[in-house]
């Protein structure tokens, strides 16, 4: 009998401590999440990149036609060249699925695309060839702009909204840098 009580006393603290942790146990905000892991204004990580390659950093103008509440930037400056990049993300804390990524890094350390992975190919209307693919979740249209590889991903879920000419016309959005040499 003894033993039946001291079960009962363990199963009933662990199902308090339980029911009370996940009462308390208030989701993180976004900005607190994405702040710890590097991620700060799009602007600051923008000036981060510019003064780690010493050069002006041209961002699309449009973004897909979908609905966020959070964007971010972050350079990451790891270990040797190689891996170093500029990354924007698009999100909505109220739809999971609108996740939009903008990632940047210089042409010598391009990410290669398999051939398996291509569904097509577009020109730009300065004439650049780009490359729609599929990888993980992501559906993206990588080209090459200056010195940089620009890849504009978007969640596979949503990419009956967000379809390969969205992203075109994302990418063509840039067109205006060409102007700012002249």
């Amino acid at each position: 009998m003894n033993k039946t009580i001291s079960l009962f006393l363990v199963i009933f603290c662990l199902l308090f401590l339980t029911v009370y942790a996940m009462a308390n146990d208030e989701p993180r905000p976004f900005e607190e999440i994405y702040t710890k892991i590097g991620y700060k204004t799009v602007e600051a990580a923008a000036d981060d990149f510019e003064q780690h390659f010493q050069q002006k950093l041209i961002l699309p103008l449009r973004v897909p036609p979908i609905s966020f509440t959070h964007h971010f930037g972050r350079l990451n400056d790891l270990d040797g060249e190689n891996n170093d990049s500029f990354e924007v993300k698009f999100i909505s804390d109220q739809f999971s699925e609108h996740h939009y990524k903008i990632d940047i890094r210089p042409i010598k350390y391009k990410v290669s695309i398999k051939k398996e992975d291509i569904l097509g190919t577009f020109t730009l209307k300065n004439g650049t060839t780009s490359t729609y693919m599929t990888f993980s979740d992501f559906n993206a249209l990588a080209f090459e702009n200056d010195d940089w590889q620009y890849m504009l991903c978007i969640n596979k879920q949503v990419s009956d909204k967000v379809s390969p000419e969205i992203l075109v016309d994302i990418a063509n959005s840039m067109d205006y840098s060409t102007e700012q040499k002249k």
